[in-house]
């Protein structure tokens, strides 16, 4: 099992998420919950597409985290 990094942007009427150890693997939802299952059932297709083509699966390389700053 891997665990990729996914990043979750709200928009105003859904929310969307991007892998960035797979590019182009991306889902939409309405909700952050519905965005979830659809990127995860993206991540499982996208591989299994790399994998069809012969391609190598990208090793989980990026990592994301939040930094607190102060705003005047």
């Amino acid at each position: 099992m891997k665990e990729y990094t996914v990043i979750y942007e709200a928009g105003t009427r859904n929310w969307s998420a991007y892998v960035p150890d797979l590019p182009g693997c991306i889902a939409t939802g309405k909700t952050r919950s519905m965005v979830e299952q659809q990127i995860r059932e993206a991540i499982e297709f996208h591989i299994e597409g790399l994998k069809a083509r012969g391609e190598e699966v990208p090793e989980p390389s990026i990592e994301a985290g939040c930094v607190s700053v102060s705003v005047d």
